[in-house]
């Protein structure tokens, strides 16, 4: 292993910490993405005299009338897409050619939203452009998660909100070159959102995430009508039920009240053009084609009750991307000296994640309304309480995965 590129993917790795809880607790099937909040951030003793009457159904004049159908059309017409998300790819070095290799046609990054900031800072301006203009040699197109990093600084104000929006306005018409962006990250869960509940069991979550979602929806298309806004990124479980120390919600019942929500407030205006979902399962040795029957749980198997929740909060079809997806693989004794920690999950070897991903690509590509598939990662993290999920060890050597998961990559791009 050559120092430097340890050193390098040790600094680029954010995802220190996963759970893949059942029950949907916090850092349910993802990672904490180096947050600084954990499940014991506490919900405010009152709720912010903040939550919106309404949701905004101005639009600024710049926005065209028909971008809304146009970007939503778009965003179910294109070839299926199958990507990886990678923050070690914000910077420079093997990642992003290594990616292409794997024959990925996309990446995902994060850019993390702090509060008081506006619009991103030029050394975060930078790192965008870089990026961008590196995936664009490669044809790579990039899907961008903007979000806060950890519960304790969910933006639940009208002025956080506006600062939110301004922030993602800003990357869409400075970075053109990024055109889809999705907003937030799993905010059904404790550990990227709070307050989930209200005082008598209210779903505040869903309220203050609409009305986010709606404000940058506005903003952004207003600064680049081009940009996909791709709402939700959910998380695949949850307990809906309050005070028991792991508030959460089930995506069913996220959705259903995103809906409520936005009948509530009368808006008529779309507040996305793409629904993210991350359909990871229980844990990384459960078959990703298993199905959730009778459950308010949802994984890739689960897609038509997916389709039909959506259809009925949003009057209208809505395409489906999954954003995150990943099976880790256990660390073979000749490479365990390049992790740290230990491994809290269920890994499987690496001829069944091959198998898995094949399984998970071709479901996906053949699933009505679903334009394409994230894993999650294309390197492993080097902490093992994260997600050794990759086709690349952290050194950049690759797993004897890459072969076949490429093929199924390739496969699952040339359609179903």
């Amino acid at each position: 292993m050559r120092p430097a590129l340890a050193a390098s993917l040790f600094l680029c790795s954010v995802a220190l910490a996963g759970c893949n809880g059942e029950d949907g607790s916090a850092g349910e099937g993802a990672r904490s993405r180096a947050v600084t909040a954990t499940v014991s951030d506490t919900v405010p003793e009152t709720v912010p005299e903040t939550v919106p009457d309404t949701v905004p159904d101005t639009v600024p004049e710049t926005v065209p009338d028909t971008v809304t159908e146009t970007a939503a059309s778009e965003a179910a017409s294109e070839a299926f897409v199958v990507g990886a998300v990678d923050d070690a790819a914000r910077h420079r070095g093997p990642v992003l050619g290594q990616l292409a290799a794997a024959g990925f046609g996309a990446l995902g990054i994060t850019s993390y939203w702090e509060p008081g900031l506006s619009a991103p800072s030029p050394e975060e301006l930078a790192v965008l452009r870089d990026v961008a203009g590196r995936a664009a040699e490669r044809d790579l197109r990039i899907f961008l998660a903007v979000f806060h990093r950890g519960s304790a600084t969910t933006p639940l104000t009208a002025v956080e909100r506006a600062a939110f929006s301004s922030y993602v306005a800003a990357i869409a018409r400075d970075v053109p070159e990024i055109e889809d962006v999705i907003v937030g990250n799993e905010p059904n869960l404790n550990r990227f959102w709070l307050p989930q509940f209200g005082p008598d069991g209210e779903n505040l979550a869903a309220v203050f995430y609409l009305a986010l979602l709606a404000d940058v929806y506005d903003a952004a298309k207003a600064a680049a009508p081009k940009t996909r806004i791709w709402g939700g990124a959910l998380a695949p479980r949850g307990v809906d039920k309050p005070n028991t120390d792991r508030d959460t919600h089930s995506p069913t019942t996220f959705i259903r009240d995103l809906g409520t929500e936005l009948r509530r407030t009368g808006r008529t205006r779309p507040v996305l053009d793409g629904f993210a979902f991350h359909p990871y399962p229980a844990a990384s040795n459960i078959p990703p084609d298993r199905p959730h029957p009778g459950s308010r749980t949802l994984g890739l198997a689960d897609h038509e009750r997916l389709r039909q929740l959506l259809r009925a909060a949003f009057d209208r079809d809505v395409a489906i991307l999954y954003s995150e997806f990943g099976v880790e693989t256990a660390v073979p004794p000749e490479k365990a000296a390049l992790y740290e920690g230990d491994e809290p999950g269920s890994p499987v070897d690496e001829a069944s994640q091959a198998d898995f991903y094949r399984r998970a690509l071709e479901l996906a590509a053949c699933q009505e309304g679903v334009v394409g598939m994230l894993l999650f990662h294309s390197h492993d993290e080097p902490f093992l309480t994260g997600f050794q999920s990759g086709l690349y060890y952290v050194d950049g050597t690759p797993k004897t995965s890459l072969a076949p998961v490429r093929e199924a990559i390739l496969d699952a791009r040339n359609g179903c």
